[in-house]
């Protein structure tokens, strides 16, 4: 029956997805380029779906169709299976050990006497596409090949060879090229080229033959001409080389389990033997059916529901989870099929029930629990010091907590290997390699990057570092520090020495030798001889101000001199 498009809404918001809006392709250009523009374009109905990034089986029509079947209590959720070869001889796909280094895994199916229409075909074909943007990321995981099994004959062959040595005819081009040529052509290729980089540094490209030498595809590049699948196509062999083994399954269970309901016995796949480089065999598709179970109080604890065990499997029966009341207790059985790739934990089984409960059934309850929120005291000094070191006239920067080695040792003419910095065994940039122990060089980098602006520049900045510290159970620690920096004609020690003062003046400390603060000389590589002195409170030092060392100064590529006060706020609270 034909249902409105507010009912449409509703049901599916009730399955957990969000209609996001109803339009046209007509509607689309007249919005973004015009009226004009619009004239010829379609004016077919487009529902717009969101669909949760881990619901893979959700991403074509037929599975969205079939879930939704099954969730209005139309149908019964398919079963899927694995059979034989008709001859009683599956399709053998043999991976060679040449494959090792690149893209070592593939996985195969065959999908026998398939119905494809138009609009069947475009499906097949957009579902590919879209697996490949998410869990295929981008095909760098895994990459999906689809071939007509009536044009190629078995066995078939997943090896690599130098691009120079491959030829073959590609998809939608008039002659054969050598893969070196390809990767030139494809450069230019809106769609191809983000793909060009998985394999163009390697002295190998993937490539899979047929038993006669046609070449299906070379992945995760492009398909062979010879092997493309149509409309007429009636036998589809489905192939998919990897990075990762688990998600190859994965993409593999998904191409088949939605299309198979378009072969002449729906929803069975035909297997096919996969030969590994060691010579052990495996049989795919997998389509892995499994057993969890899960006790109805422990789902109506964690949802806020009071449901019978019976009532909670109908739920999860409607949500494609087959599930059975056992007997014992309240324990439900419940079977994940292959579809389902995103139930891993028990967590997700609730969710599915909680779905199909309704999330606006749910009673609203109060917490048990009646609690007052407070700030972190640490917080709550932070802010209120950063609102007096603006009065102050300081401007406040909030600079990266990451910086490179050289920042935080060679800059301030320190060892690295002195500095007590936490490394990042995996640094993506030279600018993030280590967490700062120090707040001054941002500071001054920030100085540097603003040095046209007019003088006076006055900065502050009140935030985390972090030490490395073995007494802690994750070996570091963070330690809030204030850091203030006055750039000027004149060094303006005065300046930084009278913030202090006001500073010590808020937290309410005394200058006085024994119960309040008070500075004393000391010497420190940042800092000029003879301008740099040691702050103690209360009998310890808490930090530090000076004039900064010309070298440091001319390693950040400042010119002026500069002041700066670094202290630890910590033993104030």
């Amino acid at each position: 029956g034909y249902i409105a498009d507010e009912e449409f809404d509703e049901l599916c918001f009730e399955f957990g997805l969000e209609l996001d809006e109803i339009t046209s392709e007509k509607d689309i250009i007249s919005r973004e380029q015009g009226d004009v523009r619009a004239a010829g374009a379609s004016d077919v109905v487009l529902y717009k779906i969101d669909v949760p990034a881990n619901r893979y089986d959700l991403l074509c029509l037929e599975g969205l169709v079939r879930g939704l079947q099954v969730f209005k209590q139309k149908i019964e959720a398919p079963y899927y299976r694995r059979v034989g070869a008709t001859d009683g001889k599956p399709q053998r796909f043999i991976i060679t050990q040449e494959t090792a280094v690149l893209r070592p895994h593939a996985v195969a199916a065959v999908l026998r006497n398939i119905t494809f229409t138009q609009e069947r075909y475009d499906s097949f074909i957009e579902l590919q596409e879209k697996l490949h943007q998410n869990i295929c990321r981008k095909r760098s995981l895994v990459a999906i090949g689809t071939h007509d099994l009536d044009t190629i004959s078995g066995p078939f062959t997943y090896t690599a060879k130098a691009p120079d040595d491959i030829c073959f005819k590609p998809l939608n081009q008039k002659e054969e090229s050598t893969a070196t040529e390809l990767m030139r052509l494809y450069k230019n290729d809106s769609h191809l080229r983000h793909y060009l980089h998985i394999i163009e540094d390697e002295p190998h490209y993937p490539i899979i033959y047929d038993s006669n030498g046609v070449v299906l595809s070379m992945p995760p590049i492009i398909n062979g001409d010879h092997s493309k699948i149509s409309l007429k196509t009636k036998n589809v062999f489905i192939e998919c080389t990897a990075t990762d083994l688990t998600k190859a399954k994965i993409v593999l269970d998904m191409m088949v389990t939605m299309f198979s309901e378009y072969c002449a016995k729906p929803f069975t796949v035909e297997e096919v033997e996969v030969v590994c480089p060691d010579g052990s065999t495996c049989l795919y598709p997998d389509l892995a059916y499994r057993k969890e179970l899960i006790s109805g109080d422990t789902i109506n604890q964690k949802v806020g529901i009071k449901e019978s065990a019976e009532s909670l499997a109908r739920l999860l029966t409607r949500m494609c989870l087959k599930a059975e009341v056992t007997g014992k207790a309240d324990e439900i059985e419940v079977e994940i099929p292959p579809t389902r790739s995103d139930v891993i934990h028990a967590c997700d089984i609730m969710e599915d029930a909680a779905m199909a409960y309704g999330f606006n059934n749910i009673a609203r309850t109060k917490p048990k629990t009646y609690t007052i929120a407070n700030q972190l005291p640490l917080n709550k000094l932070s802010e209120l010091l950063r609102l007096e070191l603006a009065a102050a006239g300081f401007t406040e920067a909030l600079t990266f907590a990451l910086c490179s080695q050289e920042d935080i040792a060679d800059k301030l003419g320190k060892k690295i290997s002195d500095s007590r910095a936490v490394h990042i065994s995996n640094p993506k940039t030279a600018e993030f390699q280590v967490a700062r122990t120090t707040l001054l060089p941002g500071l001054l980098k920030t100085l540097a990057a603003n040095r046209k602006l007019p003088l006076p520049l006055k900065l502050f900045e009140i935030s985390d570092v972090v030490l490395k510290d073995d007494t802690t159970d994750v070996g570091a620690r963070n330690n809030r520090r204030l850091c203030a920096v006055f750039y000027n004609k004149i060094p303006g020690f005065e300046v930084i020495h009278g913030l202090l003062d006001r500073v010590m003046q808020l937290l309410d400390v005394k200058p006085s030798r024994d119960q309040g603060y008070y500075i004393q000389a000391a010497s420190d590589s940042i800092f000029f001889p003879g301008r740099c002195a040691e702050i103690i409170s209360h009998g310890k030092s808490v930090g530090c101000l000076g004039v900064l060392h010309p070298d440091v100064i001319n390693r950040f590529e400042l010119t002026m001199p500069c002041s700066a006060l670094d202290l630890d706020i910590e033993p104030f609270l």
